[in-house]
C-alpha cells in the first residue's frame, strides 16, 4: 500500500518550526511495509486542506494527516475533512470529555465548556483515543482510502500512531514486507564509489533498490528491498551485501543498525567500562553537544573544553606560547597538546581535540580555510591527522565533527 503525509501548519511553512512528524511516520510506516510515496506541507486554510485531500485520494491507498485539531479557531482541520467528506453529523464521545477532564485536573486547569469541541468528531469517523492529550485522532474510511487525522503535537501523534493507528493497519490490511540494510562508507565520494561498484549495481535484482545517501565526509548505500517472501527478500539481501563488501572493503566502516555513530561509540565506551573527553576550537562545543545527544552518555563522557582563542588554550590547557608561536593555533603540535592535556586533566581513556580554520578568515595563522587538525589520544598513544574541508565555514565545521567521531570509533575498536 502506498501512503501520503499531510502536515498543516502556517508554521511550518514560514520555518518557524520543522516537521519532524513526517520523517518519524514514514520510517514507521515503512516498518510495517507501506511506502511513503509523497508528503505535502500546507497552509491553515480550508480550501488548501480540500485541495490536498482530494489530490491526495487520487495516488494513495492512506492519507496520514497532522495538525490543525486544537479547540481555537485557527484549526480547522475536523471542520474542513468533515466537509470533504459531506458529514454534517456529529457525535460527542463522553470517554474523551473525561479524559481531557483528567488531563486538566492533574494540572490544574480549570474544564470549560470550549474543550468539549474536542470531543465532538465527524459521524463518519472513527475515533481514536489519545491518552497524551486533549485532541483525539481520527480515521475515515471512503472511496477505498483511508484517512487519518492526528493532532500536530509529535509525542501526541507518536502515541496514537504506535497505539492506534499501526496496528489496525496491519490489522485490516495485507502488507508486504519492507527490508533495509545501510552499508556505511567514509572518505570517497558517491562518484567514485558508483563507479566503483557500476557491475555490481547494474546486476541487482529487480525488487532490491540501491541509494546513495552522501553527508560530510560519508556515503551511506541503502539497499531497499520489497516482496512477500521474508525469508526470500533478507537471504537474497545478505547475499548482496557480501558481494559489497568484496569490492569496496577499503572505505566500509560497518552496516547502519539505526543508531548514530555517537550512539555506538557511547556502546563501546559502555562496554570497556572507558570514558571520553573532548578539547575544541573551531567547533566550539559542536562534538560534545553531538555526544551528550545520547541519553546514558553521562556514564562514559566526562566533559569539554572549549578554548576557541590562543589565550583559553595557554590557560585552560596549558599550551605554552612558545609552542603556539612556532607552529601557530592551527598545527598537529598544538592538537596533539590538546589532547593529551584534556586527556590527563580530566583522566579519561580518550581524549579529541580539534583545531582549524574554519572559515571565512584564517585569524592570522599561516594555514588556509578549512584545514583542521583532529586528535585522538588513549592511554597507548595519540594519533594527529590533517584534512582540508574547503569552504564554507559550515561544511568545515560540520565535516569535522564527523570526522572527528569516526576516527574515535575506528580507534576504540582497534583495541
Amino acid at each position: 500500500m502506498n501512503a501520503e503525509i499531510i502536515t498543516i501548519g502556517d508554521e511550518i511553512l514560514i520555518g518557524q518550526i520543522v516537521d519532524t512528524n513526517s520523517q518519524w511516520i514514514g520510517q514507521e510506516l515503512n516498518k510495517i511495509g507501506v511506502s511513503v510515496y509523497q508528503i505535502s506541507s500546507i497552509q491553515d486554510e480550508k480550501q488548501h486542506i480540500l485541495n490536498a485531500l482530494k489530490e491526495a485520494e487520487e495516488r494513495a491507498d492512506i492519507v496520514i494527516i497532522t495538525g490543525g485539531l486544537g479547540p481555537t479557531k485557527d484549526d480547522i482541520t475536523k471542520k474542513t475533512i468533515a466537509e470533504y467528506f459531506k458529514d454534517t453529523k456529529v457525535v460527542e464521545y463522553s470517554e474523551v470529555v473525561d479524559n481531557i477532564k483528567r488531563i486538566f485536573k492533574k494540572v490544574n486547569h480549570p474544564f470549560n465548556e470550549v474543550q468539549k469541541y474536542q470531543a465532538q468528531l465527524p459521524s463518519k469517523a472513527t475515533l481514536l483515543m489519545n491518552q497524551l492529550g486533549t485532541a483525539p485522532g481520527m480515521w475515515f474510511y471512503e472511496n477505498n482510502t483511508v484517512f487519518v487525522s492526528l493532532p500536530g503535537v509529535p509525542y501526541e501523534m507518536k502515541g496514537l500512531m504506535t497505539n492506534e493507528v499501526l496496528p489496525k493497519l496491519q490489522k485490516e490490511f495485507s502488507l508486504p514486507f519492507i527490508f533495509h540494510k545501510t552499508i556505511m562508507t567514509y572518505g570517497t565520494g558517491e562518484s567514485v564509489i558508483a563507479e566503483r561498484i557500476e557491475d555490481w549495481e547494474e546486476n541487482l535484482p529487480s525488487f532490491i533498490k540501491l541509494a546513495y545517501l552522501p553527508s560530510f565526509g560519508r556515503v551511506r548505500l541503502r539497499l531497499s528491498a520489497k516482496g512477500e517472501n521474508k525469508a526470500f527478500l533478507e537471504e537474497t539481501m545478505s547475499k548482496k551485501v557480501q558481494e559489497l563488501k568484496k569490492l569496496i572493503p577499503d572505505i566500509i566502516a560497518g552496516i547502519e543498525d539505526g543508531a548514530s555513530i555517537e550512539k555506538r561509540i557511547g556502546d563501546l565506551l559502555k562496554e570497556r567500562k572507558q570514558t571520553l573527553c573532548t578539547a575544541e576550537s573551531l567547533t566550539g562545543g559542536k562534538i560534545a553537544s553531538t555526544i551528550v545527544s545520547v541519553a546514558g552518555s553521562s556514564a562514559y563522557y566526562l566533559g569539554s573544553f572549549i578554548t576557541y582563542t590562543a589565550k583559553l588554550k595557554e590557560q585552560l590547557l596549558d599550551i605554552s606560547k612558545e609552542v603556539i608561536e612556532n607552529h601557530s593555533v592551527v598545527s598537529e603540535e598544538v592538537a596533539k597538546q590538546m589532547a593529551l592535556a584534556a586527556k590527563n586533566k580530566l583522566e579519561t581513556d580518550y581524549a579529541i581535540a580539534v583545531t582549524g580554520n574554519a572559515g571565512p578568515t584564517t585569524d592570522n595563522n599561516d594555514k588556509s580555510v578549512g584545514v583542521v587538525y583532529i586528535a585522538i589520544a588513549n592511554n597507548k598513544g595519540i594519533d594527529v591527522q590533517e584534512f582540508n574541508f574547503g569552504q564554507p565555514r559550515e561544511k568545515v565545521i560540520n565535516r569535522t565533527v564527523t570526522k572527528a567521531l569516526e576516527l574515535l570509533q575506528k580507534n576504540i575498536m582497534k583495541k
